[in-house]
């Protein structure tokens, strides 16, 4: 997004995520300024008639002296050029398909790490892990998974036998059901002194 929307956009509620900007209606607001600069127009007058911040005035009045009604025409798109191609991510989302295994990996778990190294080799194009965490929830509409955490080596059989037979006999067993005391020394340990 050009410079020139950013407050603008903001002011409209663009600035959350997942709000689509209506980009026609910041583009005419940009030309009405442009408009109201060549009929003699002060920027107070365009932060009051638009409703606009003076920052957003003084940036449109600096791009229209600068290059006149078209400066202030298009401000391109919003954020930054995506670095993938709709191309690349459909290759990048069937080698994730595949698998980590497939993917040169040890383990069956996919890392946000894993995923940047693919997207790496398939594409060349190098991601943080923030960079990735995006890619796979906004673009490909994957979510996050935590894998059940189970000891390999757990036997339910075995722990179904001690809750069976060894708890009910610990919990018998002598002491395991009288009261404790909150105090730290023991009953009893204190003499009176006269």
């Amino acid at each position: 997004m050009a410079a020139t929307d950013r407050t603008e956009a903001e002011r409209a509620g663009g600035a959350r995520r997942g709000v689509r900007r209506d980009f026609e209606g910041l583009k005419a607001r940009r030309l009405r300024a442009a408009e109201m600069f060549a009929r003699g127009k002060r920027q107070v007058d365009v932060v009051v008639e638009l409703g606009v911040s003076v920052q957003t005035a003084s940036r449109w009045h600096r791009a229209w002296v600068s290059g006149g009604r078209e400066a202030l025409a298009g401000a391109g798109r919003a954020g930054r050029a995506r670095k993938l191609t709709d191309a690349q991510m459909v290759e990048v989302e069937t080698a994730l398909k595949e698998g980590p295994r497939a993917n040169g990996f040890a383990t069956e778990m996919w890392t946000l790490a894993r995923v940047a190294e693919v997207i790496e080799k398939l594409t060349g194009v190098r991601h943080g892990q923030t960079q990735t965490w995006t890619i796979l929830r906004d673009r490909l509409g994957w979510s996050r998974q935590r894998p059940a955490r189970r000891a390999v080596e757990r036997d339910d059989e075995a722990i179904a036998t001690w809750v069976k037979e060894d708890w009910p006999r610990i919990k018998k067993a002598p002491g395991a059901g009288a009261r404790g005391s909150s105090s730290r020394t023991r009953a009893g340990s204190h003499s009176s002194r006269r």
